[in-house]
């Protein structure tokens, strides 16, 4: 007999949040295998900050596409082609150096440029996938949380990278062997996924009537929405360019972070490899509470105030400008305590916002094009995912790290303005 549960998404939910977390350490193990790499190879500062934003050129398309995918055939299908992807290519990474000098001319920039820019094209899908998976499972009144549950998969990624990646450095002494050990956990967590895993709650014969019916008929919803509207619409609707230029800021922060913090501890305050694995982590512990928070507190005030726009952008406005003057007064700080402290408080508050944009478009967006329209703003957000990264490597090497803070700061205090104006619900 089929034993039915009341709450089984949340099964789903758990499991779609430990996919999403290897998926994480699997983009952020480059950043902490940097000094390996840059002294097999001989490689200088812009040319590593080119390495690191490779992976931002393919990341971007996959987001895009993925939403599309996700509305037309289903997450589930995604989620299996996507989750294979990107860990055969993570495999392939720890050959991508010496693949470019083989077959590409000598290159080595070449050969980690096809691989990540793969391993990126692969990985995109992934948050525009918990967006329409979480569209199609979720609660209305629990959307802005388990969002939040979902990219708690970001600072929480972040954050045992740092342990994770040393861990496995240090133990195998070979940053090949980790990039390889990497992706096989990434196809064990698919699997798992798989066995559980169905498009919508009332395909899934382990969801129980009383749990449909807390859900919503999901099923009768998506196809009495709209579906008469094109992707391009997104595109004439200010509140989604808005938002998503808000989520840009976020982004942008979050990938210098990730990225540019190991090289930056180990060449500011001289840490070695063993000092990385817990410095690495201190950034993302106030944002692995901040963003679950901040779902919570965002669904908070809609029910106190009725105001979305409240809710969603002047909270997420007020959390850009504390995030901008944290940043901004990095380079006034006196020591690396101090530093790591502003940057920790900083982040924290940055990650605070990352439920909202998200959650803008489920409010905004036709459940039909959920992930359509997803997928789009992670798309022009995770522009920042090759800038942050690339551009840094440009300003250190011409003014030294005190440029990245400061171009930090400037582009949260853009994403703070724009969300302002952010009207959720109006398309």
């Amino acid at each position: 007999m089929q034993v039915r549960h009341t709450n089984f998404r949340y099964k789903i939910f758990f499991l779609v949040l430990v996919l999403a977390l290897i998926n994480y350490i699997d983009r952020g193990a480059l950043s902490y295998s940097g000094e390996f790499i840059i002294n097999e190879y001989g490689l200088d500062k812009p040319s590593w900050g080119n390495v690191l934003g490779f992976f931002g050129y393919g990341y971007m398309f996959g987001a895009l596409f993925g939403g599309m995918l996700a509305d037309k055939f289903g997450p589930k299908k995604v989620w299996l082609v996507a989750g294979i992807a990107w860990s055969v290519f993570e495999i392939l990474t720890a050959y991508a150096g010496n693949i470019g000098l083989m077959f590409m001319g000598g290159s080595v920039l070449a050969g980690f440029g096809v691989m990540r820019i793969l391993f990126g094209l692969a990985e995109g899908p992934a948050y525009s996938v918990i967006n329409k998976t979480i569209s199609n499972w979720a609660a209305p009144k629990e959307r802005g949380f388990v969002v939040s549950m979902g990219l708690l998969s970001t600072p929480l990624g972040a954050l045992l990278t740092a342990p994770v990646a040393v861990f496995l450095l240090s133990w195998t002494q070979s940053w090949r062997i980790t990039f390889i050990v990497l992706g096989v956990a990434g196809i064990v967590a698919l699997f798992f996924l798989m066995r559980s895993m169905t498009d919508y709650p009332h395909q899934n014969s382990k969801v129980s009537e009383q749990e449909l019916e807390i859900i919503g008929d999901i099923a009768t919803t998506y196809y009495e929405e709209d579906r008469h509207l094109k992707w391009w619409h997104f595109f004439k609707s200010p509140t989604l360019i808005f938002n998503t230029v808000g989520y840009f800021a976020f982004n942008y922060v979050n990938f210098l972070l990730l990225t540019w913090t190991p090289k930056y501890l180990q060449d500011t305050f001289g840490y070695n490899l063993s000092s990385l694995w817990y410095m690495g982590m201190i950034p993302w512990i106030g944002a692995c509470v901040t963003i679950l928070l901040g779902g919570k507190i965002s669904d908070f005030l809609f029910k106190k105030t009725g105001s979305l726009r409240i809710a969603r952008g002047y909270f997420s406005a007020i959390l850009l400008f504390l995030t901008t003057l944290s940043f901004l007064s990095v380079n006034f700080a006196t020591s690396a305590a101090m530093v790591i402290a502003i940057i920790t408080v900083g982040n924290a508050l940055n990650s605070f916002a990352n439920t909202v944009y998200w959650t803008v478009v489920i409010d905004t967006a036709p459940a039909s094009k959920v992930g359509t329209f997803s997928g789009i703003m992670h798309f022009l957000g995770n522009i920042a995912s090759v800038l942050a990264p690339t551009l840094t490597g440009y300003l250190v090497w011409a003014s030294g790290y005190n440029a990245m803070f400061m171009a930090a700061g400037v582009v949260t205090c853009i994403g703070m303005f724009c969300m302002l104006a952010v009207k959720p619900g109006k398309l």
